[in-house]
């Protein structure tokens, strides 16, 4: 069950850079009396860069003393629990902390912040049944070049139950999430507020290496007299800055003068690809702060400002950025945006109108980064440096480590960002991504064109999340980290 949390959490992830000459503490070793060597990297690695590293006093510099009763009180400490993973959520992560995780598998991991992934390409929202403890599927929408693609399933399809039996809060993730790479999903209808299930069954299969190009769709419309440029963008993920760009270059030569980027389904990822979109829509000018990042006390004064300080950009793999220069944008939001979703509104907030619609965002306005068994590096993990991970210990965690403010100092949004125009999603009419009458797009498209036949946009059986917890954590085949919803009747 950890290992696939671990998973749903990953794409949240921001990425950092390091001074080659940070000076890692010399802190205390294990006295060699018990197999405490994925403990004692987590340890030390979150004594290094964990943001709250002062609040959690098991993580203190002078925890442990280097003598031979103070590294008995260490190896006892970390030989505490036997599973690395208790062991980092008991022992090392503060209370307050929302979103750190780790994986027994760096590749497993870094896979997952690339956009890659076991998975049948279905992803999908779970909702449970109000004074109930049942839940029902929806589709959000299906990963091209997927399993799902070839099976007669659609956005906005619904499902109760896996290979015959019905989902509920206590079997949802060993039926969706379990060692069964192949299962059957029995479909349902909704029929007068109910949710019946059919005699319908769709069989999917996960794959192996599965890529996912976060552009979904890139599109653009005429109308009210006004140019409209639509994008669905659904992770910040660097391996498709080139196909990001893209889309904006299109866009732009269809000579779009609005762009409404739809982040719903956008839980995060690479703080540079966020700066790079920001660059692509705001401007080019490298003098520009789009972000200065904040550290812990012990870690903070060994950066210089210009390491802390992140600026606009004016190329994106060594091409010059054309920019639409826009003084205006739109974005569409939900409680499943969050980290570089968040990251890319409160960073243009200071240079542009940025307007959003739909539902809060997630709260999240730190950053962290992967760190492995390389002692040499920081810890830090970089591609180049396989070979230098311990072998004997191959687990990743994925601490936070540092908080964003944007170039007013801004960062206060831990309770997710307002919209400005609420609008929750509707399971029972979800619409079509890019169609112009989809709700959320509707609803940018009114205010850009400021529609005066201004339609009804009543949710009837809003999307509402009960839980934010790691527990209750699972929406997707994929990567996620909000998901299980309460049906308000």
């Amino acid at each position: 069950m950890k290992k696939i949390l671990v998973l749903l959490v990953a794409a949240i992830a921001f990425s950092c850079s390091k001074d080659d000459d940070l000076s890692l503490p010399n802190t205390v070793n294990p006295d060699g009396s018990a197999d405490v060597e994925v403990q004692d990297f987590m340890w030390k690695a979150m004594n290094f860069w964990y943001f709250w590293q002062a609040n959690v006093d098991d993580l203190a510099d002078d925890r442990f003393e280097n003598t031979d009763e103070g590294r008995a009180e260490y190896t006892a400490f970390l030989d505490s629990e036997d599973d690395p993973a208790a062991f980092f959520e008991n022992k090392l992560q503060f209370i307050q902390d929302r979103f750190s995780f780790y994986n027994e598998d760096y590749r497993e991991l870094t896979n997952s912040l690339a956009g890659i992934s076991k998975s049948n390409g279905l992803e999908f929202g779970l909702v449970r049944l109000q004074d109930s403890e049942e839940l029902f599927g929806f589709v959000r929408y299906i990963v091209p070049n997927s399993n799902a693609t070839l099976a007669d399933i659609q956005r906005g399809d619904l499902f109760t139950g896996v290979d015959g039996e019905t989902l509920t809060t206590s079997n949802y993730i060993d039926l969706l999430f379990g060692e069964n790479d192949t299962y059957t999903l029995n479909m349902a209808d909704f029929v007068n507020g109910n949710i019946i299930p059919n005699d319908e069954e769709i069989t999917l299969t996960k794959e192996e290496g599965l890529a996912e190009n976060p552009v979904l769709l890139s599109k653009s419309f005429t109308i009210g007299g006004e140019n409209i440029g639509y994008i669905v963008y659904n992770q910040f993920t660097n391996e498709y800055d080139d196909d990001l760009y893209s889309a904006i270059k299109d866009l732009k030569s269809a000579g779009i003068t609005n762009l409404v980027m739809d982040l719903r389904y956008n839980p995060g990822g690479s703080v540079n690809t966020t700066r790079l979109l920001a660059s692509m829509i705001y401007g080019t000018n490298t003098s520009d702060l789009f972000l200065r990042k904040r550290y812990n006390d012990k870690l903070q004064e060994q950066f210089a400002d210009s390491q802390l300080e992140v600026y606009f950009a004016d190329k994106v793999n060594g091409e010059t950025i054309n920019s639409l220069e826009l003084t205006k944008l739109y974005v569409i939001t939900s409680s499943s945006s969050a980290s570089a979703s968040e990251l890319l509104i409160n960073s243009l907030e200071p240079y542009i109108d940025v307007i959003q619609i739909g539902d809060v965002t997630r709260g999240k306005n730190e950053f962290s980064t992967t760190l492995v068994d390389d002692r040499d590096n920081s810890y830090l993990y970089t591609p180049s440096r396989v070979n230098n991970i311990n072998p004997d210990n191959q687990w990743a965690i994925q601490p936070l480590i540092g908080r964003n403010e944007n170039a007013d100092g801004f960062y206060d949004f831990t309770s997710g960002l307002q919209p400005d125009y609420e609008l929750k999603e509707d399971y029972s009419n979800l619409g079509i991504l890019g169609e112009e009458n989809e709700p959320l797009l509707a609803k940018a498209i009114e205010v850009i064109t400021s529609a005066t036949g201004k339609r009804d946009y009543t949710v009837k059986y809003p999307i509402n999340i009960i839980s934010s917890s790691k527990e209750n954590s699972l929406m997707s085949d994929k990567m996620v980290d909000d998901t299980v919803y309460d049906l308000e009747f």
